[in-house]
Order: C-alpha cells, then sequence, then structure tokens
C-alpha cells in the first residue's frame, strides 16, 4: 500500500495506483477526455493534469503513478489554468452547432465547457463547415467534431482486433480516418459501433432512422409492428436517468403504444424460436457428424468479421437467422397471414443493442418473402430514446403494461440472450433435454455467465462430453478462433458475441460518459437485471413456449424442418478481400 496526500487529504492505495484512480477514492473526479481504463491511457488530451510536489510540470493524472509520501494537487491555480487552456484551445478547433447537435446535453466536452464556466473562447474559433462521411449504412462520422482522443481509434484495434481507422497526416492536419482516407465502406469494419458507444462528442454516431419510422406511423397503408430486443429492457431507463442495470420492461411496452405502432411485440419470442431451432441444429451435428463446433449466429458484427477475417469458419456458423431477422420474417409470413394483411404492408421495426443490426436488416438472400427485407427498420436503443422524447412521452411516469399478446411471452431463456453466455446458456437448457430425454434438474449453467473475455466449461449429456466456449469482444473472438484453427482446443459449441459483454454492451446502447465507463461495470450490472428476470418467470426453457409450440404445430412443422429452414434460415458467403 502506498501513502499520499491529494489536496491535503491523508490517502491510502495499492501500489501501482494512478493518481487519477487514488482521487476518487476521497471523492475526486479528475476530468479527461483520452482516458480509457485498459484501453487508452495515453494522457494525451493534458485536460487530466495536476500538480505533484516536486514535479518540474504539471502531470497527467491518467497515467501518472503514485508514490509513497506524493503530495498531489488537482485544482491549483496552475492546474486550473492549464485545464482551461488546454480546452479552449480544444475547443477553437471543434464546430459549435450544440443547439441542434445530437449529442446536445450528452456530450463530454460540452460538460466539461459549462464545469469550468467557459463562456467565450480567446483563440480564434473557424467554425468550420460539416466534414461528413455517410457512406456506411450503420454510421456516419463528421470530424468537423472530432477532437482526436483516439478512443475510437483505441476500441477498434485493442477491444475489437479490427483496426480500420487511426490517426492520418500530421501536425494540425491530423485526423481520424481509414488508410488512405477510405470511405468506411470500403474497409473491413465489422459494423459494430463500438466506436460511436466511446466517442465523447458527436464526431461518431449511428445513422438516425427515426425519422423513417415516423413517416410509416403516419402512414395509413402500412401495419407498423414493433419488437424490442432482450437487452434494451435493462438499458433504455439510462436514457431517462433511471438507475443502471434498471429493468423498465413495462414502460418501454407502454411507450411503443403511446408512439402509436399497430401492433407492439417481443424479439424475446423470437430469441425462443432461435434457441428451438439452434438447438436441434448442435443436437443434429453431434449425433449426425455434422461440422463441429457449431458456433453460433446471433451477432451480425461477428458475421460480419467471419465472412471477412476467417472465412475456413463459415462451415461451422448456425444457419439460424438471429432473432431479429427470425422475428421479422415471422411477422412477414405467419403474422401476416393470421392478421389478413398483405406482407408489403406490415412494416417490421426492431429496437436493437446494436448498429450492426442496421446492416443485417439489409444482408442479400436472407428475406423469407421474395422481394421483401424480413426487417424494414432497425433502430438502436439510442434512436427509440430519441423518439420517446420527441413525441413527448414522459418517460418515468409511464405505467407499466404488457406487449400485445399474438406474440409475446417468452420465456426465461429469451431474455438472457443480451448477455454473453445468454445464448449459450439457453440452447444448453433445450439442447441437453433433447438429447438425454430427461429433465434438468437446474437450468442455470452458471460456468458460461461472467463478463470475462473467453469461458470455458465441459457438460456430461447421457454419454456425451460436450465442451463449449463463449467469447464476446471480436479481439476475443479471434484469440478463440486461432486456438480452434490450431488444434489447440476443441468444442463441440461456441458462443461468440461482436461486442464485449454482449449486447448488453452493444454498439446502439445508452452512451454512457467515459467517468462512468471508467469506474462502473455495466456490462455485469446490466446483465444482472437479465437473470434476475430470467430466475423469476415461470418458463425457463425455449422449448417449452406454449406460443413457439403452437407455431410449430399450426405453421412451421417440426424444428429444422423444410418450411423452418425457408423461413427461419440462412447462408453466409466469403466476403469479397478489401485490397489497399
Amino acid at each position: 500500500m502506498v501513502n499520499l496526500k491529494i489536496n491535503d487529504t491523508p490517502v491510502q492505495v495499492p501500489d501501482g495506483t494512478t493518481i487519477l484512480e487514488a482521487a476518487r477514492t476521497v471523492g475526486i473526479e479528475i476530468p479527461t477526455l483520452c482516458y480509457m481504463k485498459k484501453i487508452n491511457a495515453i494522457g494525451a488530451c493534458r485536460i487530466c493534469v495536476v500538480e505533484v510536489k516536486g514535479a518540474r510540470s504539471l502531470v497527467a493524472a491518467c497515467v501518472y503513478p503514485v508514490s509513497d509520501g506524493m503530495e498531489v494537487q488537482t485544482n491549483s491555480p496552475a492546474v486550473a489554468k492549464a485545464r482551461r487552456t488546454t480546452l479552449e484551445l480544444v475547443l477553437s478547433n471543434h464546430r459549435m452547432d450544440c443547439l441542434t447537435c445530437l449529442r446536445n446535453q450528452n456530450c463530454e466536452l460540452q460538460k466539461l465547457a459549462k464545469d469550468f464556466g467557459i463562456q467565450e473562447i480567446r483563440f480564434n474559433c473557424d467554425n468550420s463547415e460539416p466534414q461528413i462521411e455517410d457512406s456506411a449504412i450503420h454510421l456516419v462520422r463528421d470530424n468537423s467534431k472530432c477532437i482526436l482522443c483516439r478512443r475510437c481509434v483505441a476500441v477498434c484495434k485493442e477491444e475489437q482486433s479490427v483496426a480500420v481507422i487511426g490517426p492520418n497526416d500530421r501536425g494540425a492536419e491530423t485526423h481520424i480516418s481509414c488508410a488512405f482516407d477510405r470511405d468506411l465502406s470500403e474497409v473491413p469494419c465489422v459494423s459494430c459501433g463500438q466506436c460511436t458507444a466511446v466517442c465523447p462528442t458527436a464526431a461518431l454516431s449511428e445513422r438516425d432512422q427515426s425519422q423513417e419510422v415516423f413517416d410509416a406511423l403516419a402512414d395509413p397503408k402500412k401495419h407498423v409492428v414493433v419488437g424490442a430486443a432482450p437487452s434494451v429492457r435493462v438499458t433504455l431507463g439510462e436514457c431517462f436517468d433511471v438507475p443502471i442495470g434498471s429493468n423498465i420492461q413495462g414502460k418501454m411496452y407502454a411507450a411503443l403504444k403511446r408512439l402509436g405502432f399497430d401492433k407492439v411485440f417481443d424479439v424475446n419470442v423470437t430469441a425462443d424460436l432461435t434457441i428451438t431451432e439452434e438447438a436441434n441444429e448442435l443436437v443434429s451435428r453431434i449425433k449426425n457428424g455434422g461440422t463441429l463446433p457449431l458456433i453460433t449466429s446471433c451477432s451480425p458484427g461477428w458475421i460480419q468479421f467471419c465472412e471477412q477475417y476467417y472465412p475456413d469458419f463459415i462451415p461451422n456458423l448456425s444457419s439460424c437467422k438471429s432473432p431479429q431477422q427470425m422475428f421479422g420474417a415471422m411477422m412477414k409470413t405467419w403474422y401476416a397471414q393470421n392478421a389478413n394483411v398483405a406482407p408489403e404492408d406490415v412494416f417490421v421495426v426492431t429496437i436493437m443493442p446494436c448498429t450492426a443490426k442496421k446492416v443485417e436488416s439489409r444482408r442479400e438472400g436472407t428475406s423469407a418473402v421474395k422481394g421483401l427485407f424480413d426487417v424494414d427498420v432497425a433502430l438502436t436503443t439510442r434512436e427509440f430514446s430519441r423518439m420517446i422524447a420527441q413525441a413527448g412521452i414522459m418517460f418515468k411516469d409511464l405505467p407499466d403494461e404488457e406487449p400485445d399478446n399474438d406474440f409475446s411471452g417468452a420465456t426465461g431463456a429469451g431474455v438472457i440472450f443480451g448477455a454473453t453466455g445468454g445464448v449459450m446458456e439457453a440452447s444448453l437448457r433445450t439442447a441437453v433435454e433433447t438429447i438425454t430425454g430427461k429433465e434438468l434438474p437446474s437450468v442455470d449453467f452458471t460456468d458460461v455467465r461472467g463478463v470475462e473475455g473467453i469461458k470455458e466449461a465441459v457438460y456430461d449429456v447421457g454419454d456425451l462430453k460436450v465442451r463449449v466456449a463463449v467469447a464476446s469482444g471480436i479481439s476475443n473472438a479471434r484469440k478463440l478462433l486461432e486456438l480452434v484453427r490450431s488444434g489447440e482446443r476443441q468444442y463441440e459449441f461456441i458462443e461468440i458475441m461482436g461486442c464485449p459483454g454482449g449486447c448488453v454492451n452493444g454498439g446502439g446502447q445508452p452512451i454512457q460518459p467515459q467517468s462512468v465507463r471508467n469506474f462502473t461495470d455495466l456490462r455485469a450490472d446490466r446483465a444482472k437485471a437479465l437473470y434476475d428476470m430470467d430466475k423469476d418467470l415461470p418458463l425457463r426453457k425455449s422449448h417449452e413456449n406454449p406460443l413457439i409450440k403452437a407455431i410449430y404445430k399450426d405453421y412451421l412443422g417440426e424444428p429444422g424442418g423444410h418450411k423452418a429452414h425457408e423461413i427461419l434460415h440462412t447462408k453466409y458467403a466469403v466476403k469479397e478481400k478489401y485490397r489497399l
């Protein structure tokens, strides 16, 4: 342990702690712009500088380790002057359209300007024109709002190991872009959107499609249905100052109804449907000598990564569509038939945690009805929250309501899809009972829970030993695939989620400032709420869902059957290599 003083207050922290971390233990938050714990500790923005007695200059608190007897001042006149000057320089090169900016009142740069009481900028501000690059389906970049913090670069390289963006040029000409300033659509981006979740300003954002949904709702010819992903019910509340990890499912349904959707459904139901098909596929491959390991296909960011970087694993991918795509497919087939609505008049909206879902909704060759996309618009959680605000809906005052019963009533297995390991656990609950013909004594497969990047387990299933692995985050997926490719590891079943921690930490989830992300485990808090919901539900196995049973009996036939394959399954292809 190390003893020091911060603003004359005695502090004792473990050796190796930074000044930034030590200050938080005594209730002092040192401002930062570039720092991301364990990902981007470069001390570049200089907003976090502090004064250390005996040091020749101010030091960056985010990277400077404490030492015994150290005396630190976090708000001396010299510190305040340095931070303010740095902030004014950053602002002088930033487009000032705060009132009309997507991140107004949720911008870390704007908050710092307010906290420092900056009302004018002493340096020349050219208030540059927008520098929009919007070639990608899922994302818009505006470098006139970029502050060169390099958070996006770090998360793309370190957490996702894709590294398609970085700093180009030098000095005053430095800007964040792709190699040779190519458009994002011309490089092997996997569309995960993690860069948009960590950007402190509006330099990076999802492509907003909320107006398309408002237009559909106003069109009397359209029958507009909506379904929300499992994870959205434990994240949406953060957009309305509800504590992290709160289950706001009832208010979410109420908000959707007040927006005017013709039918409010739940993608959790098609999560159950996905499990029924995927577990059947796993059992079939194990019993019939199919390609193993079977790898889950619910995460479109992971699917893009596999097609672009590891095409030799395409035969291992489950052919099941994701819950989003199954939802759209069922709406335009089974539901359209039951509701006596033409498939082309059914407008399907999904609320998703992920920007890659926008890309997935436009994948070629996946449509259940020829000539129609399964999903018309995939909104992120953030887009949905802005629609609620725009409609004047007082979210926190809403009563708890239920979805329409035409397509609702998911099991606990469907709920836990939103957390890393959830798809694996849900699949095992069904696959094990299918293989053994016996009821599980416990449905909790706790070995695959938790936010660790890679998890492994072995289960005795009848006479079989089923070896499983779970990975979240593309960098961990890469590590796991290399182990399998080399023969160092053998598995029967693998779950991969493109975003670290799974969908609860998706690239389309509510923006949390880095001061929160650095010191709060968003992934664990959000996932816990999903597991709590699962624990309290009367049915916790997908194959026991009465609606799923009825759909197979009356419409799809048997799991894995011909009609189920036509509607619920898809194909993958090696992506064209991106050559520079």
